[in-house]
């Protein structure tokens, strides 16, 4: 950047991420993302925005906090790139730092270093053992193969005299795949002095090519050089990054490309347009609605049944079980055959062995069948509902134009609501044409005759030993010790219920026979979310092993009244009785003569006879009354008459009014088209013009994990010849020179790029060197000048 904003002192002076963006640019200026719209040029400013916003969030004490500060530099000076500051790692808390502040900043800086598309800048200080730095070892954690890690070393001029970090700028000890960049940065008394920050790099450049050790490799080191490699890895990275993100990028197009072009044809001052619309949304309204009734929409819900699949449950499951719910309660029914009987004698002794009161059949009948009036007009409730929810369901896709969506919603609302009240005076009606007229003479009827030869046991539908139902269930009352809550895969027949290990049905747990079987529901624990049912023996028997019940949990209450309707068909009926089981004392107490009981017991057969014809009828006639009143005038209004409707109730200006939220996303789907394509084209151009360079290979880092077992010698202590000496340089004890030859030395030639160890004497063949020995450093060629 050449300039200098960033903090400077003793201590932890970065105590916060600082995620600098440098952005090319023609004029030179600061922008935070705090303080947006203002525009720093004096960088001492860009400096004090820096510390007090540090000490904003984390104190003025040393405190320390991950939310980072985000500055934007632009300038001409910069190569596109993005840095971020992160605070060196503290082992001792000071001032208002927690105890176990060495986590904290570790745990700061891996979230950082570990993303895959992040560059990290190992720096270590020269006069300190690299072996032991706590950059390289978190670089290592995360990048194991090296492949995004650099060096920095640090602090070369403050290196003990006689010292040099040469063997590791050249990569050679303690290597990395990337390897070292130094850099000489300017002194706490530069900062003081206020020394530029150009004459700094001078002065680094200066140093390079002036010292003995670093003089050979001065064009691949300092500040400038590390800038550029910095530039060239993010040139890498977006080449790498270019096919995928171009396949990205067309495949977004594509996704947008339909949509784009229905778009791009709008005219809003068109007049035939908004007609054109409503009539094809109206058309598109009347389309999904049927679909959705009829089972065949392009939209399927996998979630919860819905629409006309919703609606057949109701008719065939949900109806015949709510019948069945209040056709059976024994003791009640029997107890008002009794009243009935001894009411029509009233003052008349009841004689024995005379006939039947076909009166109180009459009045037990008609009382039972104005109970059906409840399931049946509950069923209506429950259509009515579902249509609404599939109205609702099909004008989400009229939302473009709000206004037609409330009007479409509010006028087939209302239709349906019409229709449910006639529907529900035409199923009273038909209830009521039942009650008028007791046919005796029907053929399922079983007569007067046949009514005390009847059997009370309750016949099963005539469906074989079919499968009825198949599902997953929780046996909800094995106790602990024996294994818990279990889920089974369970089998419904029309004579058994057996549960099996899992679906494949090889592994047969049990089966239960249905006999005298009966189901009633059990309360919710307050733990579970589970919905139970139980089955129980009328005659006091174990159900299953040593259990009175069987209870059975299911995930909802919808699942809990399908296995209910199953087991009705199977002949399984709820229990009503056990819940009166202590009531009305006095009714299980009273006494019958026998000839009483005989009579009571023959109506109770002939009610059960023609409730059975009643209910049989009813659960036929309800549906079809239902689906002619109410689903198909529904879908009839909409084909024909929702239109007119429409242009009756507002003008269609109104109904056709746009949506702000449908033309933001119309304008920005037209800007993403756009984006998209300008975007496409400037891959192909860079794809065709920006050179890339390969990795390095790898190089053995394994000192990394072996640095805290047995540390390699120092940098700082390996070498200490002193540059009065130079003849004793080879006898150093690094060991021998490896076996890479270098050329022999030429006057004027280039930096030679690697320094693979000490070079022996000159050859006599050579150019003759006179006078001391002399530092084997090519004293015949000239030093590299500063680039212009």
């Amino acid at each position: 950047v050449s300039r200098d904003f960033l903090p400077r002192g003793s201590g932890i002076v970065t105590r916060r991420p600082l995620v600098l963006q440098l952005i090319t640019a023609k004029t030179e200026y600061a922008e935070f993302l705090h303080c947006k719209g203002r525009k720093f040029t004096d960088f001492d400013e860009v400096r004090q925005e820096i510390e007090v916003e540090t000490d904003r969030i984390t104190g003025v004490n040393k405190g320390i906090s991950s939310i980072p500060i985000n500055l934007r530099i632009y300038s001409p000076h910069v190569l596109s790139l993005t840095l971020i500051d992160l605070p060196g790692i503290t082992k001792v808390p000071v001032g208002d730092q927690p105890p176990d502040i060495e986590q904290q900043i570790r745990d700061m800086i891996m979230q950082f270093i570990s993303r895959e598309n992040c560059l990290i800048l190992a720096v270590t200080p020269a006069n300190t053992d690299l072996a032991n730095s706590d950059a390289l070892k978190l670089a290592k954690e995360v990048d194991p193969q090296g492949l995004r890690t650099i060096g920095v070393i640090t602090k070369l001029d403050l290196m003990d005299e006689g010292t040099d970090a040469r063997e590791i700028l050249e990569n050679k000890l303690l290597p990395l795949r990337r390897g070292y960049i130094g850099v000489v940065n300017r002194s706490q008394k530069d900062i003081d002095g206020k020394k530029d920050i150009k004459a700094a790099l001078l002065a680094e450049r200066k140093f390079f090519l002036s010292h003995p050790a670093y003089r050979h490799m001065a064009d691949r080191m300092g500040t400038p050089y590390l800038q550029k490699v910095l530039n060239q890895q993010l040139t890498n990275h977006i080449r790498d990054t270019l096919p995928a993100f171009r396949s990205k990028l067309q495949s977004q197009l594509l996704s947008i490309e339909h949509e784009v072009e229905v778009y791009k044809n709008f005219r809003p001052e068109d007049p035939t347009r908004k007609t054109k619309a409503l009539l094809q949304m109206v058309q598109q309204f009347s389309v999904d609605f049927e679909k959705r009734i009829e089972g065949s929409g392009d939209q399927v819900d996998t979630l919860e049944l819905s629409g006309g699949a919703k609606i057949n449950r109701i008719f065939h499951e949900r109806f015949p079980f709510e019948l069945v719910k209040m056709e059976f309660n024994e003791k009640e029914l029997r107890r008002e055959i009794s009243y009935a009987i001894k009411n029509i004698h009233g003052i008349r002794q009841v004689l024995p062995c005379l006939f039947t009161p076909d009166m109180a059949f009459e009045a037990i009948v008609k009382k039972q069948i104005v109970k059906l009036k409840g399931p049946c007009l509950k069923s209506v409730d429950l259509v009515m509902q579902e249509l609404i929810n599939t109205v609702k369901k099909c004008t989400k896709k009229l939302a473009t134009y709000p206004r037609l969506c409330e009007e479409t919603e509010r006028i087939v609302a209302g239709y349906i609501r019409e229709r449910e009240e006639k529907t529900k005076d035409q199923v009273l009606l038909l209830i009521d044409i039942q009650v008028s007229y007791i046919n005796t003479n029907h053929e399922d009827f079983i007569g007067f005759a046949n009514a005390q030869q009847r059997s009370s046991q309750v016949n099963k539908s005539a469906v074989g030993n079919q499968v009825i139902r198949k599902g997953w269930l929780t046996i909800n009352n094995i106790g602990i010790m024996k294994g818990g809550s279990k889920e089974y895969w369970f089998v419904l027949t029309a004579e058994s219920l057996s549960w099996y290990k899992d679906d494949e049905e090889k592994e047969k747990k049990y089966m239960l026979p249905l006999d005298n079987l009966k189901v009633r529901d059990v309360e919710k624990s307050f733990m579970s979310s589970k919905h139970i049912f139980a089955l129980f023996n009328t005659e006091q028997r174990n159900v299953y092993k040593d259990y009175r019940f069987l209870e059975l949990a299911c995930d909802s209450q919808e699942e809990v009244d399908s296995w209910k309707a199953s087991l009705l068909r199977a002949g399984v009926y709820p229990d009503k009785s056990s819940t009166e089981n202590d009531e009305n004392g006095q009714a299980d107490n009273f006494s019958m003569d026998p000839q009483l009981e005989r009579q009571v017991e023959t109506i109770r057969n002939l009610v059960d006879s023609y409730m059975s014809i009643i209910n049989k009828c009813i659960r036929d006639l309800i549906p079809k009354t239902i689906m002619h009143l109410m689903i198909n005038n529904v879908k009839e209004f909409i084909n024909a008459e929702l239109l007119a409707h429409l242009y009756s109730s507002e003008d269609q200006n109104t109904l056709m009014e746009e949506s702000a939220e449908q033309a933001q996303r119309r304008d920005e789907m037209l800007r993403m088209h756009q984006a998209l394509k300008e975007a496409l084209a400037i891959i192909g151009d860079i794809s065709t013009s920006t050179v890339s360079t390969p990795a390095p290979p790898p190089v053995d880092d394994s000192w990394l994990q072996q640095a805290r077992r047995s540390p390699p010698p120092s940098p700082s202590t390996q070498r200490r010849p002193t540059l009065n000496n130079p003849p004793t340089r080879p006898l150093s004890g690094r060991g021998p020179a490896p076996a890479i030859p270098s050329p022999g030395p030429q006057s004027g030639a280039p930096p030679v790029p690697f320094r693979p160890g000490p070079l022996p004497p000159f050859p006599s063949g050579g150019e003759a060197l006179g006078g001391p020995p002399q530092v084997p450093s090519r004293p015949t060629r000239a030093p590299p000048s500063v680039p212009r």
